[in-house]
Parts: C-alpha cells; sequence; structure tokens
C-alpha cells in the first residue's frame, strides 16, 4: 500500500464504512448480542458476505465508465432510476433522523446533559448543522479527510473496548446456532438486523458517487484494482467492527438481568450505564467516545450522501451522464443543498412530532430496505455486466455467479420471512 493509493484512492470505501458503522452496528449487532448472545453470529456474518458483490459493483461501475451507477441504472430504463428513487424517498428521512437522534442522545448522555425530546430535538438540529457547515465550507475535501480521522479512531476503540469485554463472556452458555424454540424471536429480528447490516444497498449509489469525487480531487482516476482494494478496506473493517458490537453486547449486556430498551435511544444510554457498571467509570469515555465517534461519522455521511444521490438521480432523468462529467463529482449547489434542507427539516418533523413512534419508523425502513436488497442487488449485477463495460473490467466468471447466487439467498431470505411471519 504505497502512498499514492493512500492519498489519491483510499476514501471512498472509508466513507462508506462511515456511513455503514452506525445505527446497524451500535444499536442493531450490540442489540443482537444482549438478546440473543452468540446467537446471531451467523446471521450477521452471512449478511456482510451475501451484499458483498452488490457493494462492490459501486465502485468498480464507477472506476470502469467514469460515470456514477446511477448511469448504469438509467442505461437499464427509467423503471430503474424509479426503483431507485422509490425506495430513497421511502426511507430518507428516518435514516437521517435515526442516526442523528442517537448521536445526539449519546452526547447527551456522555455530558449528563437532560435526556428530554426538546433537548435531544435541539442536539439533533445543531449536529445537522454543523455537518452540513463542514460539507458547505470544505466539500468533498472536508469529508474525506474528516472520515480518513474518525473511522481510524472509531475502529481502534471499538477493538480496545471488545478486548476488554471478551473474557466476560460465558462462551459456554451461549450457542451460535440458536435453538428451534428461539427461532420465531430471532426472525422478528432478522429483517430490521439485515435490512441495514452492513448497510441499506442502496448506498452502493452514494459510494460510485464518492469514488468520482475523490477522482476529482485527487486528479487521479484510480485503476479498478485500485478502486475495489479501496472498497474491500472499509467492507472487511465494517464487517469485522459489526462481529465487535455482537460481542459487546453479548459481554455486557447478554444475562446481566436488565432488559434492553426497546428504543434507540434508550438502547444507547443503557450501554454507556452497563459500561460504567461493568467496567469501571473510565470506561463511560471509552466507550462513549467510540459510540460518538461511530455515530457521528454516519450522520457525516448520510448529511452529504442522500443530497449527492437525489442531485445525481434528478440529472439522470433529464439527460445521459457523460464519463468524468464534473457536475456528478461536483453536485449542482442549488439542488445538493435545496435536497439537504428538505431531508433536514422531514427529520427534524419526525423527531418533533413522532419521537413516541421513532421505533416501528426505524423498523419499517430497515425492513424496506431488507425487502428491496435483491432488487437493489440484481440492477447492479446488470450494470456491470452490460456492453458499455469493457469485457476486462466486468467482475470475473466466478464473481458473477457469486453475485447470483447471493440475489437468490436475498430473495429467499425475504421470502422465507414472510412464509414464515404470516403463514
Amino acid at each position: 500500500m504505497n502512498r499514492e493509493f493512500l492519498t489519491k484512492t483510499l476514501g471512498p470505501g472509508l466513507l462508506f464504512a462511515g456511513a455503514a458503522v452506525g445505527v446497524s452496528h451500535f444499536v442493531q449487532s450490540t442489540r443482537a448480542g444482549a438478546v440473543f448472545g452468540l446467537g446471531l453470529l451467523l446471521i450477521i456474518i452471512a449478511a456482510n458476505v451475501i451484499k458483498y458483490p452488490a457493494f462492490s459493483f459501486g465502485p468498480r461501475y464507477a472506476a470502469a465508465t467514469g460515470t456514477s451507477l446511477l448511469e448504469g441504472y438509467r442505461r437499464q430504463g427509467t423503471w430503474a432510476l424509479v426503483v431507485y428513487a422509490l425506495v430513497t424517498l421511502a426511507t430518507m428521512f428516518t435514516v437521517q433522523a435515526a442516526v442523528t437522534l442517537v448521536t445526539a442522545a449519546i452526547l447527551a448522555a456522555l455530558l449528563d446533559a437532560k435526556m428530554s425530546p426538546d433537548n435531544l430535538w435541539w442536539i439533533s438540529l445543531a449536529l445537522m448543522a454543523f455537518c452540513a457547515a463542514l460539507l458547505g465550507v470544505g466539500k468533498y475535501r472536508w469529508l474525506d479527510r474528516i472520515i480518513k480521522v474518525v473511522v481510524p479512531a472509531l475502529t481502534i476503540l471499538t477493538v480496545i473496548a471488545t478486548v476488554l469485554v471478551i473474557p466476560r463472556i460465558k462462551w459456554s452458555s451461549m450457542a451460535v446456532v440458536p435453538s428451534s424454540a428461539d427461532w420465531k424471536l430471532h426472525l422478528m429480528f432478522i429483517a430490521p438486523l439485515v435490512g441495514w447490516m452492513p448497510s441499506a444497498i442502496d448506498i452502493s449509489v452514494w459510494h460510485s458517487l464518492w469514488t468520482l469525487a475523490k477522482r476529482n480531487d485527487a486528479d487521479h482516476a484510480p485503476s479498478i484494482r485500485e478502486s475495489l482494494l479501496d472498497f474491500k478496506i472499509g467492507y472487511i473493517g465494517t464487517a469485522c467492527l459489526a462481529v465487535c458490537f455482537l460481542l459487546l453486547g453479548a459481554g455486557v449486556l447478554h444475562g446481566s438481568g436488565k432488559p434492553a430498551p426497546a428504543g434507540a435511544v434508550g438502547f444507547a444510554v443503557t450501554v454507556l450505564n452497563l459500561y460504567t457498571e461493568t467496567l469501571g467509570e473510565w470506561s463511560r469515555y471509552l466507550i462513549g467516545g467510540c459510540a460518538v465517534m461511530v455515530m457521528f461519522s454516519t450522520t457525516l455521511t448520510v448529511v452529504d450522501g442522500f443530497p449527492r444521490a437525489l442531485s445525481a438521480l434528478a440529472a439522470r432523468f433529464q439527460r445521459p451522464e457523460e464519463p468524468g462529467e464534473d457536475v456528478v463529482a461536483k453536485p449542482n449547489p442549488l439542488l445538493y443543498w435545496l435536497f439537504a434542507g428538505i431531508i433536514a427539516i422531514g427529520s427534524l418533523i419526525i423527531l418533533k412530532y413522532y419521537l413516541k413512534r421513532f421505533k416501528e419508523l426505524v423498523d419499517l425502513a430497515t425492513t424496506i430496505s431488507f425487502f428491496t436488497a435483491p432488487v437493489l442487488a440484481y440492477l447492479n449485477h446488470r450494470a456491470v455486466t452490460s456492453p458499455e463495460i469493457p469485457a476486462d473490467h466486468r467482475p470475473s466468471p466466478g464473481m458473477i455467479t457469486f453475485s447470483l447466487a447471493c440475489i437468490g439467498l436475498l430473495s429467499l431470505l425475504a421470502a422465507w420471512w414472510l412464509y414464515v411471519r404470516f403463514l
């Protein structure tokens, strides 16, 4: 890994990690460990494995064509752009509200601030404004630089915390494969967990856009190999961190005798308090710092990702995308900030008036991501195997077969969930 790679290619993969390692990891993975011990370990690993091809096709398509994955959708027909638009519109307000609220709650708990709905709302507003200010001043360059500091830091802190907790895990009493009596209970958790594990597949579009922005910022067109190495660093890191948070939940919360709160805010605060009780007061700031970095990185990337994708999407409805097109790497400022403002307002409305039903909204968003995963994975597969991709830039025959198998598995998992749940 030479210096040129570190400065001119590395970045989009870490942005992916920053976007992925958020509610899905700190809340969902930790809750999985808290409630089921190691019972969902194989599900978490499997979710990361079967989504790998779909996520890898985002940076591959951008590096191969010099255009975003949205252009790959446009070439398949307007219907593909409509599918992506519907998925984005159905989840964007809840996603931004969720990541910002959990970040606000952790900050409030760490600073011993009042945990009232009004206080959390104002902290959430301040977080969104701070992220918008960073992006407004520094644009992609600052986003890239900040994430290169935050993601390695949160990784180190998470690993340290996991090492401290591992001796407390009662390995002999925790089964990796759940008993048949527990399957119904596990089933209700699978859709929300897998939907955002490691993240929703629609952010593969963000990854392709970040790849083009990095290309513009560094004035360097990365090869397929370089782009995939950058992707693998971020992706493997997110998968490992998911396992770390599962172990943290299993070691500190599972068997503690204290029920895990249903809401993300209550759960986040409970996690900090239990670490303090278990490991000592000093651990509050280690775990709290880790949690703040985890959630801030997600908030920052989400504040950028949605408006960046929507402004590019609006352009794709109007015309084709040209290779190396500057307006893709640097989105239309008017559209970018218009969408950013709309999403921020919608998210704040949810936090103001629908906080009591917030868990239902998050479960709905994660479930939508769960059921649309095979559709978006199929669109990504068609994009990278299309005629506009040079033959030597397409995935290998083995990866193509693996991708089709993963799409089938995602489809079967969704069908199985519906069958067991409703029949």
